[in-house]
C-alpha cells in the first residue's frame, strides 16, 4: 500500500522551536515509511504556519497579536469554556470570561500570564487558576497582495508603515493605483493615498500584525 505521505520535508530550516518540531517530524516520517505503514499524521510546512509555539516569558506582547490562552486549576467544564483563542485589540485589551477587559498588551507574556491569574484570584472566581499563552507564528506578519511586484507576507517591526510594507513587497507594479491603497484591519477598511504620503511622510500610517494591505490596479 502507498504511504499516505509522499512528499519531503525540508533538509534544513532556521534555528529554533520550529526547527526541533520539524527534526522530530523528519525523524518520525522516516520511521514510519521504513516500517511501511500506510497513513503518516504529519504537518507539511505550509501547514505548520498555523502552528502555535507557547510564548517566551520575556517575549512582549503587541495590539493585534492573536493568541492561543490555556486555563487549568479550575473546573473541567469552565477549562473547555475559557480556553480558546484571543485577539489583543488596538488598545492592548483582551477580553475575557467573568473579568471582562484587560489590559496586556505591552506586558511580557509572563506578566500577561500573572495578571490574568491574579485578576481571576483578586475577584474570587477561581482559587488557584494557572494561564498559559501560546501564540500564532502567523500573527506578527502583514499581508501585502495586489498590485506589487512580489506579493507575500511581511515580517512586522514596530516602525513598520503601510508604504514601508509596500516598499518591502517589491514596490508597486506599472499597473497600480496608488492613490487607493486599501488597509484592511479585522473588520475595518482604511483607503490610504500614497502619492500623498510621498509628498508628507507624516502622513504614512502605522501598521500592525494581521494587517492586509492590497493595491489594486489602476482604471487608466
Amino acid at each position: 500500500m502507498t504511504p499516505f505521505f509522499t512528499g519531503s520535508l525540508p533538509a534544513r530550516l532556521p534555528g529554533g522551536p520550529l526547527t526541533k518540531l520539524m527534526s522530530g517530524i523528519r525523524r518520525t516520517a522516516a520511521r514510519v515509511v521504513r516500517r511501511g505503514h500506510p497513513f503518516l499524521p504529519v504537518l507539511t510546512l505550509s501547514c505548520l504556519l498555523l502552528v502555535t509555539l507557547p510564548v517566551h516569558a520575556d517575549a512582549v506582547l503587541r495590539k493585534g497579536d492573536t493568541l492561543e490562552l490555556k486555563i487549568s486549576g479550575v473546573p473541567a467544564a469552565e477549562t473547555t469554556s475559557l480556553s480558546g483563542q484571543y485577539t489583543i485589540d488596538n488598545d492592548g485589551f483582551v477580553n475575557l470570561a467573568y473579568i471582562g477587559k484587560i489590559r496586556i498588551g505591552g506586558l511580557p507574556a509572563g506578566v500577561a500570564q500573572s495578571t490574568i491569574e491574579q485578576a481571576y484570584r483578586s475577584r474570587d472566581i477561581f482559587t488557584n487558576p494557572t494561564i498559559i499563552i501560546t501564540q500564532q507564528i502567523t500573527s506578527r506578519f502583514v499581508n501585502v497582495g495586489g498590485e506589487v511586484k512580489t506579493p507575500n507576507r511581511v515580517g512586522y517591526t514596530p516602525d513598520l508603515t503601510v508604504l514601508g510594507s509596500i516598499n518591502a513587497a517589491g514596490g508597486f507594479t506599472a499597473f497600480a493605483d496608488e492613490r487607493k491603497i486599501r488597509l484592511l484591519r479585522g473588520n475595518d477598511v482604511m483607503i490610504i493615498d500614497v502619492k500623498k504620503i510621498r509628498g508628507n511622510p507624516s502622513l504614512d500610517v502605522p501598521v500592525q500584525p494581521g494587517d492586509r494591505i492590497e493595491v489594486p490596479q489602476s482604471l487608466f
